[in-house]
């Protein structure tokens, strides 16, 4: 029976630097960012291409088991990615129509969570790997699907919610300025 060798210090850098990235994130997201609305398709464009890049020098196996698989982590990020852009405060300036973004505590949280799945799948497929009906490579497809979905969706949902309140705001204001907007 092996001994755990590790020292204090190896088991408890990684709660550490855990802790310290979870400071930042709070701390940096204490206070709104610009959000450049017409920018949102960018993230998910440069993703989709990486997967694409990655695909092609390690090509994946067509079959229903592993296109279920992809179709399943996909699936999976879309819901996470509507969750994650529904708890980011989206807010439009009244008078400049500048639109900002903050995330909540609770996305902070809940990213968190995701990323802790994530490692605890991965995990799971390489100890067990050989008992697996799919190929490591698949389920790190699967998880890259599910990451690309994941911020394609959150995207969407964030631009679709920006959209309403900047609309809101600019008809709020014409309406305020004597300038109702003519509807033919």
């Amino acid at each position: 029976m092996p001994l755990d060798t590790a020292s204090p210090a190896q088991t408890f850098a990684p709660m550490v630097m855990v802790a310290i990235v979870l400071l930042v994130l709070v701390l940096r997201n204490q206070r709104a960012r610009p959000l450049r609305v017409e920018l949102l398709w960018v993230r998910p464009v440069l993703l989709l291409a990486l997967f694409g890049f990655g695909a092609l020098r390690e090509p994946i196996v067509l079959t229903p088991l592993n296109l279920t698989v992809l179709a399943v982590g996909a699936a999976i990020g879309v819901a996470l990615g509507w969750q994650r852009g529904r708890f980011m405060r989206i807010e439009v300036d009244p008078d400049t129509h500048a639109v900002t973004s903050r995330a909540s505590i609770f996305g902070i949280v809940f990213i968190l969570g995701v990323l802790l799945l994530r490692v605890l799948a991965v995990t799971a497929m390489r100890q067990d790997a050989a008992n697996l009906p799919i190929s490591p490579i698949v389920g790190s497809d699967a998880l890259i699907a599910l990451v690309i979905a994941m911020f394609t969706t959150q995207g969407l949902e964030m631009w679709t919610r920006a959209r309403r309140l900047l609309a809101q705001a600019q008809a709020a204001k014409q309406m305020t300025e004597g300038n109702a907007p003519i509807v033919r």
